[in-house]
């Protein structure tokens, strides 16, 4: 990100060859960046010229100029031109109302082949947009101002102006490292560092902001360190006058329980046309103004600013002097001695220790009048302390409890709350930490239990972002884990005594809390820098417990979305040798979770082994186990609530120590079971439809596809394709009829029933049994039978309107043979329309097939 910056604001330019030097000839190919004005200038008078282009093209100047990305070959016709020559690298920054488009960076990343030149670095700044003020923040480093005929130190002298209509005002100029926190300019402006030859530009980044609208032509704005300090300034145009009527300010930022001194070193006055030269000063909301030869201010506290105000100055006469001033503002401390007293009965049984953090600072503490670098208030009788020129940050303030039990039946039942104490306010600084030592029964386990929120481990390169901090340790010192709020840690068992330290991040006052943050089991200690609030509400609980299995058990409930980073105990050191520790991990339903074994240290084990051991709750089988002579899975799956247990061995070499990333995600085998079961029911569904379908069109057959029953003059009927023989009348129901299909009566093949006389009294089955009588022949003699063609099949050219009637008998399933008697008819009109061949035959002779079907 930061080279990108540096190529984005400051990659001036490009060299793309080196130097080349022959015979008085220097040339250096070049190629400015973008946005970027490269100036080549000539300082002494010499006979040196600068030339560009090649050959014919060639031009040669006492000066160069190139712009924006231009690639071009420069030339100097001599040996030595960084004698004559100087470099200025320029680049224009504009401001509109809300942002900038870019920010000051120095690199030297590309210059080195001009590292013989004098080089100034030049940044045009401009607020084109109200408010018309733009911001240098100098808090990176610092600047402090110096005489025009000063040098500085590391050779890197910028140069602040403030751009007026008629003219540049210099509002300083300035060398790094001081307590020039930010600049100020109206309008337009410039900064510019000057590199002098052989010396390479140090890096550094002054970012550029819009600021807020000011009436003064620059604001510029000291925080001034503790302890004895001084700054010397000077007005602008320094040792020359500060243009007419305009205005100048500094703002000082004094720390507290110190006082300032303004002192005037060097004042030069103008003779007035209009107004008057005057200094003003606000503090505290009030403004004051002041002559420049009043006194100044004097034992000042707080913060306060200084506004130089010009006249309209008469310079009609030469030589006029104008107004020039230059002025030291010193801080020190407040010489102050604070008396107070400590009543044991409000520390309610925590003891107090105070201590002195600089060896070298003023402060000076006393117990009982007796000097004393560390201070303990125990816990009983009345304490008489003293501090002399004392600063919050010269001190640190702790308090401590003991909370213990010889026996388990004598531990209190409900959890202890854990409430920081209120300190006496005369002390000269806030509570920074809280510590509690938790001495449980021997056997007996201490529980850690925050009621307000749920435990984050803080890890290196993850740390906590909240000001709660709580540092739990052994009672032997060794170090269990750094712990915040936001986490999934629902509770802590610990199988041994614990200290248990209570903090603020930042170093800020440690604040009571009604509720409780955490419950604690056993010795709880919690370490920080950070002053603790005040709070009437318990910060922990402490629980005494009974024995338990492991060393360290937690209770883990993830929640979705938000991975957790489970650590060994004294990580990133390893486990003690033997010890065990047990996370109980809780997965919601149709929820699984991630695990990933991160930063995984397995140590050469002399006795026993390592092991990490996974397994469901309420399983006998494990999901998961491994030794450190085994290779360990870096990523496994549980889909229910389990424990995640580790145990160390006795190390030869090496130690054991682990990081476990657990991620829920949604459960991938009830997922499948949904889709399967939701597969099967569609494949179901389909196989319904399916069978339903195969019915009606099945049906739709039978009744398209109509069975034909063929006329057998042998008496005997049967179906083609019917491979069986035909049953008996007796074992049929041939002659019971449940219904007649109207297209299994071939009625042209009938003539009416009454005039056919096919139906008799009975309707028993006669089978034909050939002619026994020319009396009894089913063809009459004078219908024209005998002529009648043997053989040929002749069918009924009847209309359908003289069809017979059908008798009501049902179908036969199992014959579907009809078996028809054709009978005489006395309607002899209907004789011509059989052939002559028919009506000749009186006997039928063999059965033939039909021709043409039904």
């Amino acid at each position: 990100m930061y080279l990108s910056a540096i190529r984005v604001s400051l990659q001036i330019f490009l060299l793309t060859s080196t130097v080349l030097c022959v015979s008085e000839v220097y040339k250096l190919t070049v190629t400015p960046g973008n946005g970027t004005t490269l100036n080549i200038r000539k300082v002494k008078g010499s006979q040196c010229t600068v030339c560009s282009g090649t050959g014919r093209s060639q031009q040669c100047h006492a000066s160069l100029m190139l712009r924006d990305n231009t690639a071009a070959s420069v030339e100097f016709k001599c040996s030595r031109p960084q004698d004559v020559f100087s470099v200025e690298i320029v680049r224009n920054i504009e401001c509109t109302a809300k942002s900038c488009n870019g920010d000051i960076i120095q690199s030297e990343s590309d210059f080195l082949p001009l590292l013989d030149f004098n080089r100034t670095f030049t940044w045009n700044l401009k607020a084109s947009s109200t408010p018309q003020v733009f911001q240098i923040d100098f808090s990176r480093t610092g600047l402090r101002q110096i005489n025009l005929s000063e040098s500085c130190p590391d050779q890197h002298t910028y140069t602040l102006q403030a751009f007026q209509t008629t003219r540049k005002v210099a509002i300083g100029k300035y060398c790094r490292t001081g307590f020039i926190s930010s600049a100020q300019v109206l309008d337009q402006g410039s900064l510019s560092l000057d590199v002098p030859a052989g010396q390479k530009l140090q890096k550094a980044q002054f970012d550029v902001s819009v600021a807020e609208k000011i009436k003064s032509l620059a604001k510029i704005k000291l925080i001034l360190p503790e302890g004895t300090s001084s700054s010397e300034l000077l007005s602008p145009n320094y040792p020359d006058t500060f243009p007419d009527d305009d205005l100048m300010e500094w703002c000082f930022q004094v720390p507290t329980k110190h006082t300032a001194v303004v002192r005037f070193l060097n004042l030069t006055q103008p003779q007035c046309l209009k107004k008057a030269t005057a200094v003003e000063y606000y503090r505290g909301g009030r403004a004051e103004v002041r002559k420049l030869t009043d006194p100044q201010l004097v034992q000042t506290e707080g913060d306060f600013s200084l506004t130089l105000k010009n006249c309209e100055m008469d310079r009609r006469r030469a030589n006029s002097p104008g107004l020039a001033l230059s002025f030291r503002v010193s801080v020190s401390r407040t010489h102050s001695t604070v008396l107070c007293s400590v009543d044991p009965r409000a520390m309610k049984g925590f003891s107090l220790y105070i201590e002195k953090l600089k060896a070298a600072s003023d402060c000076e503490m006393k117990k009982n009048s007796v000097p004393l670098q560390t201070i303990t208030v125990p816990s009983d009788g009345l304490t008489q302390l003293s501090f002399h020129n004392c600063l919050p940050l010269d001190i640190r303030v702790v308090t401590t409890k003991v909370i213990e039990c010889n026996q388990l039946k004598d531990c209190p039942k409900h959890p202890i709350p854990l409430v920081v104490p209120t300190l006496p306010s005369c002390l000269p600084a806030p509570l920074s930490s809280v510590t509690w030592t938790l001495r449980a029964p021997p056997q007996g386990t201490v529980e850690l239990q925050s009621p307000s929120f749920s435990l984050k481990q803080s890890l290196p390169g993850k740390p906590c972002n909240n000001s709660i901090f709580i540092r739990v340790a052994e009672d032997d010192g060794t170090f269990v884990g750094n712990f915040c709020s936001q986490g999934a840690i629902q509770k802590i068992q610990i199988h041994t005594n614990v200290s248990v330290t209570v903090s603020n991040m930042d170093n800020k006052p440690l604040r009571l809390s009604s509720k409780p943050v955490l419950t604690a089991s056993l010795r709880g200690e919690i370490n920080g820098n950070k002053p603790l609030r005040l709070s009437s509400k318990p910060v922990l609980t402490a629980s005494l417990r009974g024995e338990i299995n492991e060393g360290y058990i937690f209770f883990v409930s993830p929640k979705k979305d938000l991975p957790i980073l489970l650590a060994t105990p004294g990580w990133p050191e390893g486990m003690k040798s033997y010890s065990t520790v047990s996370w109980i991990i809780s997965v919601p339903p149709k929820m699984e979770a991630h695990l990933m074994f991160a930063n995984l240290s397995q140590p050469k084990c002399n006795r026993r082994h390592t092991n990490i051991r996974v397994q469901r709750i309420g399983y006998l089988e494990k999901d998961y186990s491994r030794r450190e002579d085994e290779e360990a899975d870096s990523e496994i799956t549980v889909s229910e609530n389990f424990y995640l247990n580790m145990s160390n061995c006795m190390p030869e070499t090496g130690h054991f120590s682990a990081i476990t990333g657990i991620t829920l995600q949604k459960n991938k085998n009830l997922l499948l079971i949904i889709i399967m079961s939701v597969v099967a029911a569609l494949l179901v569904i389909f196989v319904i439809v399916l069978a339903v379908i195969c019915v009606v069109i099945r049906k739709k057959k039978k009744q398209m596809n109509h069975q034909v029953s063929i006329y057998n003059p042998n008496g005997t009927s049967f179906l083609p394709g019917h491979n069986s023989f035909p049953k008996t009348r007796e074992d049929n129901e041939s002659h019971i009829y449940a219904s007649i299909d109207d297209s299994m009566v071939y009625t042209h093949l009938l003539r009416k029933g009454e005039e056919m006389n096919i139906y008799g009294e009975s309707d028993t089955y006669q089978s034909f049994m050939g002619q026994k009588d020319p009396q009894e022949s089913s063809v009459c003699k004078d219908t024209g039978a005998e002529d009648l063609e043997v053989g040929v099949y002749q069918s009924f050219p009847l209309s359908s309107q003289q069809a017979p009637t059908l008798p009501n008998r049902p179908l036969s399933h199992g014959q579907s043979m009809v078996d028809n008697h054709i009978h005489c008819t006395e309607d002899h009109s209907k004789e011509e329309e059989l052939s002559p061949d028919v009506r000749g035959s009186t006997d039928l002779g063999l059965r033939l097939e039909p021709e043409g079907g039904n």
